[in-house]
């Protein structure tokens, strides 16, 4: 493999932030028919010229009989060997490839500290990262255009004030 070729590699991954509370022990008093509200989210850090962390957090909050039952947050991270990928490879590497990687670890650990305090297993159904970037690309692209249909809008505009 020569100096210049591209290289991805995974080299470390780890819990950065966990977290469960319940802030109320009559929730287990209750019939469990939760309401849940999960939340995803990816961040990434350059480490150093071909290093990055990714991060991914899930936050599951339970809501029983109208009061929180749990709240259920992990940062799931991981350190990304990202050497001579071309520029515009990054964004899908960094918000789809490496998310994916990290979800099935953020999954275990979400439905081991749920049932850890003593509620029936939780298993986050997959994510399709791939699909979310897609459309978040897509939106951002909508939104450039519609930036640039104002902006000749507003040209226009101003060349029938002159007239």
């Amino acid at each position: 493999m020569t100096d210049t070729a591209p290289q991805l590699g995974l080299e470390r991954i780890y819990v950065k932030d966990i977290s469960l509370e319940v802030p109320s022990a009559d929730v287990f008093t209750k019939e469990w028919q939760p309401e849940l509200d999960i939340s995803v989210a990816t961040a990434s850090n350059d480490l150093d010229e071909d290093h990055k962390e990714v991060i991914l957090s899930v936050s599951v909050n339970a809501k029983n009989a109208g009061s929180t039952a749990f709240i259920a947050e992990v940062q799931q991270a991981g350190i990304f060997l990202l050497r001579n990928i071309p520029e515009g490879d990054l964004p899908h590497l960094l918000q789809a490839y490496c998310p994916n990687v990290l979800f099935p670890y953020a999954r275990e650990v979400i439905s081991d500290i749920v049932t850890r305090g003593s509620f029936p297993q939780l298993l986050l159904a997959p994510v399709n990262f791939d699909q979310a970037f897609l459309q978040a690309q897509a939106e951002l692209e909508a939104g450039e255009a519609d930036s640039t249909d104002e902006k000749a809008d507003e040209k226009e505009d101003k060349k029938d004030e002159k007239k």
